[in-house]
């Protein structure tokens, strides 16, 4: 039973990170008022790139390179709505389906329809703790992150400043400070978070980008966004939830495989989207309210 547990925990540690940094990602960006969806395709281009680049050079500069990817696609999202005025919803959607196409389309071209060679995955520390060991820096990081960012919010002018934005931009801009400019930086290294997400699946859970990467773990992680309430620390918590999930899924199926006798192995891999719906009906109408502004392009003539 103690060998179950300590296997739970140690496989939620590995999980969380990607949806942690993924969640905390959508986080910053929908708390200065843009509509983040495009969180699985930034995943995905991050996990791509750090497993590709991987191949060729340190494993901890393929994570750099993979957060630079899921940056650009997210800066590419925020000069569409904030430019443009673009539909934020719709433009997130085009960039999942975009990489989603362009994902498989460079893999199978370069490699294989399956996924790419075995890379070298980021160093494990302490592998003879029980439960702490063994395990990356990103978990570690994924663990301080949120109280990082929450911190932040909180307690800077910054955060100060991305809040209105998200709630009364018009206030920040009558402080001289750009609307457009705060917006654009923070879905950038909202991307950032979401790139360093992807780029943990492939090279610290896995060891390879595989072609259905991240599985929808982006849909999920801005799930865990709402669920928390649009704040570091209650996302995180969701989606640390969604990750023991899927520890459980994987758990039930290694260590009680008679449960497939009784429950179909379609309903064990649904597990953890079956939790993040479940979590999403259940919560109060009006809890934790989305910014007042999200979703709504910045007017410098509305008074």
């Amino acid at each position: 039973m103690l060998q179950l547990v300590d296997a739970l925990l140690s496989s939620t540690l590995d999980a969380a990170p990607a949806l942690v940094f993924a969640a905390l990602g959508a986080v910053l960006s929908e708390r200065a008022g843009v509509v983040n969806v495009g969180v699985e395709g930034m995943m995905r281009a991050g996990a791509f790139v750090a497993a590709v680049a991987a191949l060729v050079m340190p494993t901890p500069l393929g994570v750099v390179l993979g957060m630079l990817a899921g940056a650009a696609l997210a800066a590419l999202h925020a000069w569409l709505c904030i430019r443009f005025r673009a539909d934020q919803v719709v433009s997130g959607m085009a960039i999942n389906l975009v990489m989603l196409a362009l994902g498989t389309f460079l893999l199978e071209a370069r490699f294989s329809p399956n996924g790419t060679p075995s890379i070298e995955q980021l160093t494990r520390w302490g592998s003879g703790v029980p439960v702490l060991g063994g395990h990356t820096a990103l978990t570690w990081l994924a663990l301080a992150a949120p109280f990082a960012l929450h911190a932040v919010i909180q307690r800077t002018r910054f955060g100060l400043r991305l809040r209105a934005a998200g709630e009364k931009p018009q206030a920040v801009a009558a402080m001289g400070v750009s609307v457009s400019r705060l917006r654009f930086v923070a879905v950038t290294c909202g991307g950032l978070l979401a790139g360093l997400g992807g780029a943990s699946l492939s090279v610290a859970t896995l060891d390879r980008f595989e072609h259905n990467m991240p599985a929808g773990l982006g849909f999920m992680a801005v799930a865990a966004m709402v669920f928390g309430r649009w704040t570091p620390l209650g996302a995180a918590a969701a989606a640390a939830f969604f990750a023991f999930g899927n520890a459980l899924r994987i758990g039930l199926t290694s260590s009680a495989p008679q449960v497939l006798e009784v429950i179909p192995q379609g309903v064990l891999l649904a597990l953890p989207y079956l939790l993040t719906l479940l979590l999403l009906a259940g919560q109060k109408r009006g809890a934790g309210k989305a910014p007042a502004a999200l979703g709504t392009p910045y007017d410098p003539e509305l008074r």
